[in-house]
């Protein structure tokens, strides 16, 4: 709730900008033009000449009087109008800058895979106010500007190599070293899993069912998620084969006796 007053206190501020900053140049028009365009003034440094009524810059100076004068006599309306433009233009202006910056900066470009917004998906184009991503359900997704120049971006596309992660759980009783080997020779035999740096498989966590292990390895971001799902079955598969057992949840009951 804060964070929402505290926006929109924001967008009023910036709003009175506009009309704050057309202040001193109405000021400046008004105080020259009533000043170079008075008779006594005129008459004492004889500039008559050029200055005089009828003259080219006689005429400008009378105009840049008037026009100062009608800024300060509708002043209200002025204001009203600008805070107005303000508030309509302040979400746009911060989505062009956003742009602006993305652009300059770089933190992503076409065809990227990026998380953002609480959204994933590949960047498809990349306009002034808006970043086009499509996600990998074919949703074209519009997300502001403003908003990834400001915000968190993860983009999984800007490394060439990304670490793939597993984690296998086995039955408690199974034996460590075992399922280790199986493990290792599995991820030896896959050509896409990196050497360097090199795989690591431990015993991650002693869950309420199961025995957890943490498989980490290192594959080109172009084969991360084949080597993801291809993995898990391959692992399915072998442990079947090996008589490693999966856990499942388990509730042992006893019985009291009267």
């Amino acid at each position: 709730m804060k964070d929402k007053i505290f926006g929109v206190l924001q967008r009023v501020g910036r709003s009175f900008m506009l009309p704050i900053a057309i202040l001193p140049v109405a000021g400046l028009l008004l105080g020259i033009g009533s000043s170079f365009t008075n008779e006594t003034t005129i008459a004492t440094y004889g500039l008559q000449k050029i200055l005089g009524s009828g003259t080219l810059l006689n005429s400008l100076l009378i105009i840049m009087n008037k026009v100062g004068s009608a800024v300060f006599d509708n002043l209200p309306l002025i204001f009203a109008v600008g805070v107005a433009i303000g508030m309509a233009l302040s979400g746009n202006l911060q989505n062009f800058a956003g742009g602006l910056i993305i652009l300059l900066f770089k933190p992503y470009k076409v065809g990227d895979l990026i998380e953002s917004q609480g959204v994933i998906g590949v960047v498809s184009e990349i306009q002034i106010l808006h970043t086009i991503i499509t996600t990998a359900d074919n949703k074209v997704i519009y997300i502001p500007n403003g908003s990834l120049s400001s915000g968190v971006v993860i983009n999984y596309s800007n490394k060439d190599t990304r670490r793939v992660e597993w984690t296998v759980g086995v039955e408690y009783g199974e034996d460590f070293e075992k399922v280790k080997a199986v493990l290792q020779r599995i991820i030896d035999a896959d050509p896409r899993i990196l050497k360097d740096p090199a795989p690591m498989i431990a015993l991650g966590a002693l869950s309420a069912s199961s025995v957890d292990i943490k498989v980490r390895a290192w594959a080109k971001t172009a084969d991360y998620w084949d080597v993801y799902f291809d993995m898990n079955k391959i692992v399915y598969d072998t442990f079947n084969k090996e008589g490693i057992g999966f856990p499942f949840p388990q509730l042992t009951v006893h019985q009291a006796k009267d």
